[in-house]
């Protein structure tokens, strides 16, 4: 091939190779004949592959939506802190009326004891019939009443009666608040100058503070007398060793327990009910809504709780009482 200097020269177009780019450049001579081909390869990488538009876009919807439903959450616990603020300013600057008082009162109490009493008496029995299976196995079924009374007054009876509180209080204190923010009345009473926390929240909270711990004493006591009738009168075991091992066992201290983490219990109830009811969305749907969160919320935050206040107790106790009595 003649390789002398061409007259003039023309560039192809630029054409992909080897995961590069290759330039083409052709020599001509002056009778237009092609002299020769120079190839040079450039140095330029091929990019990288982005990932395609779906993916992307998926990714970032997620990304959103689980950044909102946090922001939301976090928003929300912020709410509720600010609305425990102003209950517990209204309480301490202003006494509420004792009418105001009197109906919640006999909402939370009165009409409580009954379905807190039956459900005691069968959560005794239902402990009495577990606990004789395993302890009959290793001959200590006499020491039944210490593991029955003890249970009920450390645990079942304040959890079953704030549960039950929740579930028939605190879903119609959220009903009922969250109705009247559906139909303006909350809206209503504060164009009229009345502060909706202190005329309804506070007397709600006080009924469920001071009357829980009466619920506790009835559904411990309804327990232990279903638990003895159980064992002594259907099970034959003997009464003397029922009630001595349950005098020996079961304390006084036990039983503060048991009334003191009923008050956290009712104090809980009484204020995520009133915030679900203030905070109800529109609707018969959101009223709805508003009763089934508050019994959720509720039920849940009692047994954190009971097992947080359960931890705090135990090592008081060890504290105080180091050679406590043995159960064996």
């Amino acid at each position: 091939m003649n390789r002398e200097q061409p007259a003039g020269a023309v560039c192809a177009d630029p054409v992909e190779a080897a995961g590069g780019r290759s330039l083409s450049t052709l020599f001509f001579s002056d009778s237009g004949s092609v002299l020769g081909v120079a190839c040079r390869m450039s140095s330029v990488a091929s990019t990288p592959r982005q990932p395609s538009g779906g993916v992307r876009t998926a990714l970032e919807a997620w990304i959103v939506q689980w950044g909102g439903a946090v922001i939301d959450h976090v928003a929300a616990i912020g709410e509720f802190a600010f609305f425990c603020q102003r209950t517990a300013m209204w309480l301490l600057r202003r006494k509420p009326r004792p009418g105001t008082l009197l109906s919640p009162m006999h909402q939370v109490g009165v009409r409580s004891l009954p379905v807190v009493a039956l459900t005691g008496t069968f959560i005794g029995m239902v402990l009495a019939v577990q606990s004789y299976f395993q302890f009959s196995k290793i001959g200590l079924e006499n020491r039944l009443g210490a593991v029955i009374n003890m249970s009920l007054v450390r645990e079942l009876g304040p959890v079953l009666a704030a549960t039950m509180l929740a579930g028939r209080v605190g879903g119609a204190i959220a009903a009922e608040l969250g109705t009247m923010r559906v139909t303006e009345q909350l809206d209503a009473l504060e164009a009229m100058g009345a502060d909706p926390i202190h005329y309804l929240v506070v007397p709600r909270f006080i009924a469920c503070l001071l009357l829980i711990p009466a619920l506790t004493v009835m559904a411990d006591f309804m327990g232990v007398v279903g638990g003895y009738f159980y064992c002594v009168f259907i099970l034959g075991i003997d009464k003397h060793f029922y009630l001595y091992h349950s005098a020996q066992f079961v304390g006084g201290f036990d039983l503060v327990v048991g009334i003191f983490k009923s008050l956290f219990f009712g104090g809980v109830i009484a204020l995520i009910s009133c915030y679900r009811g203030f905070h109800c969305d529109a609707g018969a749907e959101g009223v709805g809504r508003a009763a089934t969160a508050s019994f959720v919320l509720s039920f849940v935050t009692i047994l954190v709780l009971d097992l947080m206040l359960g931890i705090v107790l135990d090592v008081v106790y060890s504290v105080f009482w180091p050679s406590g009595a043995k159960l064996f």
